[in-house]
């Protein structure tokens, strides 16, 4: 389904700057020393398969995670639910029975399987490549094939900001210039419908000028799984604060403001002109995906 023609939402395309034609370049010296270990988070957050939708919803909430490792009854992980999944599940609908059933689903049957997984050993570009290539945020990090961390999108973003000689590129060079937006007044099952059919994570929220009001992310819709009360609410009641980055910002300050907040994207716009339609967003995957070109340096061998 094209996301422009549900009822509240559109996709749209600034026309300025260009989505991923350069990058950041990085001393070959210290990237090739870098292992998937070296980035990767060592807590591993799990749940129980026969975790229900609402359990999961609390646990990502409580530990300020994006996803869980699923455990089966013997410990071994089996899948990964993440926010996303939640919303891809639909259980922001509005007819009572279909809601009591997604209710009742379990985090087997919702989440992603088998695990996309990267040795701790193997050098990060490995990394890069298999998220790329599965179209995937994160990746279960093993040692002999036991599970010991995990590697996501953010890692990444991590390791720019805390890169010293960042080639200095801009937000511009990188920005994805498609966007998705809605009006304050649209209701969160629409806006959730469309990010599930765009397969994006989140929606701007703009104003009749297209100021940006706020954004809405899978995050901000988890408590409504738990307690199913969605009915009647607008997306200006779940939003959460837009950050915003000038478009001729570098790579590297846009990286210490995702850190520093710990937001996935930035919402692009002209500090000269604030207030205008946004030019684009960037996120921890544009980064990603410009470190999987053939010719950036964490390809070379």
């Amino acid at each position: 389904m094209n996301p422009s023609r549900l009822p509240g939402a559109s996709a749209t395309a600034s026309g300025t700057g260009s989505s991923g034609t350069r990058m950041w370049m990085k001393s070959k010296g210290e990237l090739m020393a870098k292992l998937v270990k070296d980035l990767m988070h060592a807590n591993l957050i799990t749940c129980k398969s026969d975790a229900t939708l609402g359990q999961v919803a609390v646990m990502l909430h409580n530990n300020h995670v994006h996803a869980l490792v699923v455990n089966d009854r013997d410990g071994r992980a089996v899948g990964i639910i993440s926010d996303f999944d939640l919303l891809a599940g639909e259980w922001l609908s509005s007819d009572p029975e279909s809601l009591n059933v997604m209710r009742k689903l379990t985090a087997a049957e919702l989440m992603s399987t088998p695990v996309d997984s990267v040795e701790s050993n193997l050098p990060l570009s490995e990394a890069v490549r298999t998220l790329i290539e599965k179209q995937v945020s994160r990746l279960l990090v093993t040692e002999d094939g036991k599970p010991v961390g995990i590697i996501s999108l953010s890692d990444f973003v991590a390791s720019i900001a805390e890169e010293e000689k960042l080639k200095r590129d801009t937000v511009g060079d990188v920005m994805s210039d498609a966007i998705l937006v809605c009006r304050g007044k649209t209701p969160i099952s629409s806006a959730a419908r469309a990010m599930t059919s765009a397969g994006w994570r989140s929606v701007l929220v703009v104003d009749a000028k297209g100021k940006v009001l706020g954004v809405v992310s899978g995050r901000d819709l988890l408590q409504y799984v738990q307690n199913g009360n969605f009915e009647g609410k607008i997306v200006r009641d779940v939003m959460h604060p837009a950050l915003t980055i000038d478009i001729h910002a570098s790579l590297r300050e846009a990286a210490d403001k995702m850190i520093q907040n710990h937001y996935h994207r930035l919402v692009v716009v002209d500090k000269e002109d604030p207030d205008a339609f946004p030019l684009g967003v960037i996120s921890s995957f544009d980064i990603v995906a410009e470190m999987a070109r053939p010719d950036s340096v964490w390809q070379k061998r």
